[in-house]
């Protein structure tokens, strides 16, 4: 069907079950950012095809809410299929809710599909409705009955992740699980997040993906842990190991009847932000339920010593991926047909050169000059451009490792600039050595963090409609919370032991797009009478390209960070490079000094 035809028939069926609008957002079940192509609704209703959104198909009109990284792509994905873009970040934007409050009448009905809805979101829905007496139906997935090829749930094999790796057995994890609901009185745990059920079992999948997630549900008691999970997915070497550390499988679809069935005097902790409204309605209303954020968000955040030795590595074994990828892309530009695709295709051969490497930790990136002002064009056979040798070339990627997770941006001069194209990549360079360089005290937070990247591009009256920085999972999601680096306000302190990515850029549609990011480690710095200082430390090791710099912008300072950062790119990759590459990157730093 036709993305027209599909919305018709959505409202043919909203029609029938008197719904007067029906919310389509991204998630999954867990609330998971990226989903098994199961849950991916919201696509397959409008065709856009971004991380991030919300749908809202009523009888007479339709829109779609996303954020700044995707304005240039909703844009073009929603031509001609019915469906408004509501830009989230612009002055003056409604939320849907709002608009919805607007459109509809007193007494209207709202639908959506419970599963994927938490219970916060449910929530906040009511609240915003109540002056306008507008009904919630969250019984019905009117897209299953549309989708009649939707992709099964998936049934991929788990797998242990090694305690070598992970630092922590999941015994550990488990006792310090209990010790926080012993606090609070709890004698039941429900986790339906993925990616913290992968770091508390020390098991990994590929249900999802680029992310070595496995789709099931937990619950954890004082003595036990109960996996729900389809039994086709637990190899029987994984599932004796996980049985030895007090682990009992039940189905999938079991965790609602469990709910059920708890006894009045039991108490249950979960995390409203994270529970989906179905799961929550099951559980026995005469439960104690305690809401909570999910006890293992900041475990899992601040990385133990084991995961951050690891990790450093694993960045080794990146950064010799991006020079081998860098050098073969520029000596080859004049002799080789290249095209963004291929360029993708070349990266990913690379990495998968090294053992550790199990895959991408997302779909790659890589966009030649105007392609790269849209943030996360992910080219295609049918949208690929060839690449020259001049403009710049945007490459953001990233690998899935048995010992860490990467996520890496390099902007790629390809050959001659314009004096506008030096002087963006040179403001980002000035904004990324501002980050990196920051000292700021314990008790400072992603949003204060922000404005410090900002500055040099806001001097210039620039800004880019997305956050500076994000953390990154361990072998697990390369976006992992609860720390970020945004202008949108949060009070999550930074933590020793937490990564952040550091990548400001510009962005400018139908020329070009241009972003540095590496990952760093929160470390302390110097503690005085006035407290405990803190710092980044830089762990991607891969060039900055010189051949974009306008010099007379950077000041000594800056240069001399660049410099130094260059040169120890070589430390650290030249033992792993042959003599040609060590030749190359050699002169890569050097520049024309």
């Amino acid at each position: 069907m036709m993305i027209k035809e599909k919305i018709e028939k959505l409202r043919q069926l909203m029609k029938e079950n008197k719904i007067d609008a029906y919310v389509i957002p991204s998630f999954d079940a867990h609330q998971s950012e990226y989903v098994a192509y199961h849950w991916k609704s919201r696509e397959w209703v409008s065709g856009f095809t971004g991380s991030a959104g919300t749908v809202v198909i009523t009888l007479h009109d339709a829109g779609l809410w996303t954020d700044g990284r995707y304005y240039i792509q909703a844009e073009k994905q929603l031509q001609d299929s019915g469906i408004r873009l509501f830009r989230m970040a612009d002055v003056g934007t409604p939320s849907y809710t709002d608009w919805l409050n607007d459109v509809l009448n007193e007494g209207s009905s709202v639908g959506f599909d419970g599963s994927v809805f938490s219970v916060d979101m449910v929530n906040s829905l009511k609240m915003a409705f109540k002056s306008k007496k507008i009904a919630i139906k969250m019984d019905k997935d009117l897209i299953d009955l549309l989708w009649h090829d939707r992709p099964a749930i998936p049934t991929n094999a788990m797998f242990v992740h090694d305690v070598k790796y992970a630092g922590i057995s999941r015994t550990e994890k488990f006792n310090i699980i209990r010790k926080e609901m012993n606090k609070k009185g709890a004698n039941y745990y429900l986790l339906t997040s993925l990616d913290d059920i992968a770091w508390l079992l020390n098991i990994r999948g590929s249900d999802v993906p680029n992310n070595p997630v496995v789709i099931c549900n937990v619950i954890l008691s004082l003595d036990k842990c109960y996996l729900f999970i389809d039994s086709s997915k637990v190899p029987n070497s994984v599932r004796l190991e996980l049985q030895s550390d007090k682990v009992e499988f039940k189905s999938y679809t079991d965790v609602q009847q469990f709910l059920k069935s708890m006894a009045s005097s039991d108490k249950i902790m979960f995390d409203p932000n994270m529970t989906n409204a179905l799961l929550y309605n099951s559980i026995n209303i005469n439960v104690t339920k305690l809401q909570i954020s999910n006890i293992t968000l900041n475990l899992k955040a601040v990385k133990n010593k084991t995961e951050i030795a690891n990790l450093k590595c694993c960045e080794l074994s990146d950064g010799v991926a991006m020079v081998k990828f860098i050098k073969w892309l520029k000596t080859s530009i004049n002799e080789e047909h290249i095209t963004e695709l291929s360029a993708s295709d070349k990266l990913q051969q690379l990495r998968k050169k090294d053992e550790l490497c199990v895959g991408l930790s997302f779909d790659t990136i890589a966009g030649y000059k105007e392609h790269a002002a849209m943030m996360h064009y992910i080219p295609k056979i049918e949208t690929t451009s060839t690449l020259e040798n001049r403009g710049l070339f945007l490459v953001d990627s990233g690998g899935q490792y048995f010992n860490g997770t990467t996520d890496i941006t390099r902007t790629i001069v390809l050959g001659n600039l314009t004096e506008e194209e030096k002087s963006d990549f040179t403001l980002v360079l000035k904004s990324h050595i501002a980050l990196a360089t920051a000292k700021f005290l314990y008790g400072a937070t992603g949003s204060n963090l922000d404005v410090i990247a900002r500055q040099p591009i806001w001097k210039y009256g620039l800004d880019y409609k997305c956050g500076t920085g994000h953390g990154v999972g361990f072998f697990l999601n390369v976006h992992e919370g609860p720390q970020r680096l945004s202008q949108v306000p949060n009070d999550i302190k930074i933590e020793e032991g937490m990564i952040l990515t550091n990548e400001p850029g510009i962005y400018k549609e139908g020329k070009h797009g241009v972003r540095t990011e590496n990952m760093m480690i929160v470390v302390n710095d110097e503690k005085t009478e006035f407290g405990q200082f803190m710092k980044f430390e830089t762990i991607t090791y891969c060039p900055i390209d010189l051949d974009g710099i306008n010099k007379n912008m950077l000041t000594e300072s800056e240069l001399e960070w660049l410099y130094t950062y260059n040169k120890n790119v070589f430390t650290k990759l030249s033992p792993y490079l042959n003599h040609e590459e060590r030749s190359w990157l050699n002169a890569e730093i050097m520049g024309d000094n």
